[in-house]
C-alpha cells in the first residue's frame, strides 16, 4: 500500500511517500505563487526519489494553506491533526508539539494516545514565525540558514524588544549602526521569537515532553532559546528533517483512511 501526504506552506512545499507504513521519501521544494505548482513539483522530486510514478500512489492526503489547491490529493486534513499525527507517530512520548512555519505557528497538546487535546495558533502576524527571520536576517545582511551558528557565538546579550516586526526591523538597523556584533543581534532576534513562542504555548498549558517541528526548528539558536522561554527542555524528532513533519502526518492519516 503506497499513501502520499503533501504539505504546501507559505514558504515551503513537502511532500512524504509511505510503503505500507513505512517512510521510503521525503522532500522539500520553496513553494511558488501558484500552491498547485508547489505541490505538483514536490510530489513528483519525491516519487523520483522513491522510483514511483503518480498511478503508485493508492491515496493522498493534502495539508497546510494551500490544501484546498492540490490537485492530486484524495481528501484534506487540517495541519494541526497532521502536525500531531507526525510528531506523536515518531515519539509517542510527545504531548506536545511546537511547530513554527513560514507565516504561523502552532502549539497542540496530545493525549497518550496522541489524541488533540488543546491546541492554539497565530497567523495574524509574522513575528513568532519563519518569515520573522527571513526579514531579520536580510537587515543583518547574512544567510537565513547560517543565523543559528551565528547566533552561538554570541558574547554579548542583547534585547529586542519591539512585538512588530516592521519596528523589530528598525531596531535592528539601530544596533547594526552601533556596531554591536551581528552574532549578538541574532541570538536577541531568536530570544524574541522564541519568547512569543512560548507564551503562545503557555496559554495551554505545558506538558512534556515537547517537540519542535518546522523549517525553524533546524536553527539550532531558536530551539535553544525556545528552551529557556519555556522552562523545560525541548527535544529533536529522531532521524527526520522537522520540516516534513506535517507531511508525514498527511500521509499516516491517508495510510488509516486505506485501512478502514
Amino acid at each position: 500500500m503506497i499513501v502520499a501526504g503533501c504539505d504546501v506552506g507559505s514558504l515551503t512545499a513537502k511532500a512524504v511517500i509511505l510503503n505500507d507504513g513505512k517512510m521510503i521519501a521525503g522532500a522539500v521544494e520553496r513553494a511558488g505563487t501558484k500552491p498547485k505548482e508547489s505541490a505538483e513539483r514536490v510530489l513528483d522530486k519525491a516519487l523520483a526519489m522513491a522510483g514511483l510514478t503518480r498511478p503508485d500512489i493508492d491515496f493522498a492526503v493534502g495539508t497546510g494553506y494551500g490544501k484546498d489547491r492540490i490537485p492530486f490529493v484524495n481528501q484534506s486534513e487540517s495541519e494541526i491533526s497532521c502536525h500531531a499525527k507526525g510528531a506523536w507517530r515518531q515519539m509517542p512520548s510527545a504531548r506536545m508539539v511546537i511547530d513554527i512555519g513560514g507565516q504561523d505557528a502552532k502549539a497542540i497538546r496530545m493525549d497518550e494516545n496522541g489524541s488533540i487535546v488543546r491546541y492554539v495558533y497565530n497567523d495574524k502576524c509574522a513575528s513568532g514565525t519563519g518569515r520573522f527571520l527571513e526579514i531579520m536576517a536580510e537587515a543583518l545582511g547574512v544567510p537565513l540558514e547560517g543565523m543559528g551558528d551565528l547566533s552561538e557565538q554570541s558574547t554579548e546579550k542583547l534585547t529586542i524588544s519591539n512585538q512588530c516586526v516592521i519596528f523589530a526591523e528598525t531596531e535592528v538597523v539601530s544596533l547594526i549602526n552601533e556596531r554591536k556584533k551581528p552574532q549578538d543581534i541574532a541570538r536577541a532576534l531568536h530570544k524574541a521569537l522564541a519568547g512569543r513562542v512560548a507564551s503562545l504555548a503557555k496559554s495551554i498549558g505545558l506538558d512534556q515532553d515537547i517537540v519542535m517541528t518546522g523549517g525553524v526548528a533546524k536553527n539550532s539558536g531558536v530551539f535553544k532559546a525556545l528552551s529557556e522561554g519555556l522552562g523545560l527542555p525541548v527535544k529533536r524528532l529522531p532521524d527526520m528533517d522537522p520540516q516534513i513533519n506535517g507531511a508525514l502526518g498527511a500521509a499516516l492519516i491517508a495510510a488509516e483512511k486505506m485501512a478502514l
